[in-house]
């Protein structure tokens, strides 16, 4: 998770200060900020993000399969329900944990320059309406992500489906971002919030599809999960 959410942020600096020249105007711009966050995203958001998402969630799901202990979770005296959602939960932590590293990350490789001479402190505020705006489109276009490779991980003993099945998806979406129905595959709304389409070809709105892939998906997990005869 570290290392996931400083990534992009540590090969930024680096590439910032190859061009330690051009820093002096750079953070005295009045959209130094949303420079950095667009540069940051169209790395993360396009290919990384989706991808880090989809191995995370299918191997933190799988941890009781690898380790022949399903059916000593299942033994302690916690409801099915408790258990799908503690499990659920984790994951969800867990992505808020790399957002918060990312943003993190990301006001470093502002803020670092500014430490040596000639170089002034980032001109344009960084304020709370400015990581709503820059990660709250990502973070919803992540949950239909999450939740699909959580009923895919559940039912599948062998990690290698939920990951192969995740990967071909979002392969597949890359290719359908200029489709005019692209946005009925879920794994297209990363990058159609990098590329600030709120409302994509054929009037659908991403934030609503997002948000509506992850309840039927969860609430399908659930009842699967629930029903499943063999658990483990």
């Amino acid at each position: 998770m570290l290392i996931g959410g400083f990534l992009i942020p540590v090969i930024m600096l680096i590439v910032r200060f190859t061009n330690f020249d051009r820093l002096a105007v750079v953070n005295g711009s009045d959209k130094v900020w949303d420079s950095l966050y667009h540069g940051s995203w169209r790395s993360m958001g396009l290919f990384l993000l989706p991808m880090g998402v989809i191995l995370a969630t299918s191997l933190v799901t799988q941890l009781e399969f690898r380790n022949n202990a399903w059916k000593q979770l299942h033994t302690t005296p916690q409801s099915l329900s408790t258990i799908f959602f503690a499990k659920l939960a984790v994951i969800l932590v867990m992505l808020m944990q790399f957002f918060i590293l990312f943003n993190v990350g990301i006001y470093l490789v502002g803020v670092i320059p500014s430490f040596f001479n000639g170089v002034p402190y980032p001109k344009q505020s960084y304020t709370p309406t400015l990581l709503l705006k820059q990660n709250y489109g990502f973070i919803i276009a992540c949950l239909p992500i999450v939740a699909l490779q959580y009923l895919l991980s559940l039912q599948f003993k062998n990690f290698l489906l939920p990951i192969g099945a995740g990967l071909g998806l979002l392969v597949a979406s890359l290719i359908a971002v200029n489709w005019k129905h692209g946005y009925s595959i879920p794994y297209t709304y990363c990058s159609y919030n990098f590329l600030g389409a709120k409302v994509v070809p054929g009037g659908a709105n991403i934030m609503a599809w997002s948000l509506g892939y992850f309840v039927v998906f969860t609430g399908l997990a659930y009842f699967l999960y629930i029903k499943k005869g063999e658990k483990g």
